[in-house]
């Protein structure tokens, strides 16, 4: 690969498996992309979702940084607004002491969940408003210049954590430039704003204390198997898994029930959100991923391995980087 290549795992609670199914799996898959040189496992923020099992970010990286030894983990990320940036600071904190060099902290402003879910989160509309002033608060709190006169994060204070912005439309590039951080795009689900949004990042970028030039990560789906017709037949599955996890209810639909939601204007609209996905065999999907990385402009691209289950998800893992091997070297880690 021309660019490294990182993982995002969203620790999938299958159909018929459970949300223990889904944290065990999360620990084998960081032990594999780890094993075959992936840079980084991150996992995001999502609350109220049955089929996504990391709501609490920093509670699974601890498990699965214990669980492994050289990768890199993190957060892809933690939805601030949802938080006191001083007990991010902690938890982060904790996380850079017991694990020295393998704690990410990506930041976003968004929910991470519907509205039944902010109301019980206990959040203000206002927050997000806050959010440029919390990220510089919790900057503060992991160097050793708080911003909040005689409140200090222990643990925390002086593990300078690296901060990443996390986004999907101009106002997180704008800000992951004003402040020097790198920037980390969600592409995998929310693609219009893509090209866009890094040319201003790139444009208006200032250099900080963290990060002397600008650094793009790129978020793209890949579904890699040992046949074409096999990568078509998982992307059905994985097209029907997303279009049900936006279909309200506890009824499961059959097949043909799913299929007919993607024939309408809301499942078409969900399926538009996998435009960049790279499906097939392992070659043409590792030229996929470096016409994307061209594409976005971006160092580095985070992979989303999607596939009808746990094996079939490890089997993209380990296809892809047995085509294209992950290198780790770059200046944005």
């Amino acid at each position: 690969m021309a660019v490294p290549l990182s993982v995002l795992d969203l620790a999938i609670v299958e159909r018929d498996g459970t949300v223990r199914d889904a944290l065990q799996a999360s620990v084998a898959f960081a032990q594999r992309a780890e094993a075959l040189g992936y840079r980084r496992v991150w996992y995001a923020e999502h609350h109220n979702m049955a089929s996504i099992a990391s709501s609490a970010t920093s509670v699974l990286i601890a498990h699965v940084a214990a669980n492994t030894a050289t990768i890199r983990l993190g957060a892809g990320g933690i939805m601030l607004p949802n938080h006191s940036p001083l007990v991010i600071a902690e938890q982060f904190g904790t996380l850079a002491t017991l694990h020295p060099g393998r704690i990410d902290l990506g930041l976003g402003r968004a929910p991470g969940s519907d509205q039944a879910t902010f109301r019980a989160l206990r959040r203000d509309p206002l927050d997000a408003e806050r959010f440029p002033q919390d990220v510089l608060e919790l900057q503060g709190y992991l160097s050793r210049e708080t911003r909040v006169e005689g409140v200090e994060a222990t643990p925390g204070k002086g593990t300078d954590v690296p901060l990443y912005v996390l986004g999907s439309s101009l106002f997180g590039a704008q800000l992951a430039a004003a402040l020097g951080l790198p920037y980390a795009f969600a592409s995998h689900f929310a693609p219009e704003a893509l090209e866009q949004a890094v040319a201003r990042y790139r444009r208006e970028f200032r250099p900080s204390a963290q990060l002397a030039e600008p650094y793009v990560i790129a978020g793209i789906n890949v579904i890699a198997a040992g046949t074409d017709e096999e990568a078509r037949r998982h992307l059905a599955a994985v097209r029907r898994a997303r279009v049900a996890r936006f279909v309200r209810g506890d009824r499961r639909l059959t097949d043909e029930q799913l299929d007919a939601v993607l024939a309408s204007p809301e499942g078409r609209h969900v399926d538009a959100m996998m435009r960049y996905t790279a499906v097939g065999r392992p070659g043409p999907v590792a030229e996929a991923l470096d016409a994307f990385a061209g594409h976005a402009d971006a160092d580095e691209l985070i992979v989303v391995h999607a596939g009808p289950g746990t094996d079939a998800r490890l089997r993209s893992l380990e296809l892809l980087a047995e085509t294209a091997p992950p290198a780790r070297a770059g200046s944005g880690s």
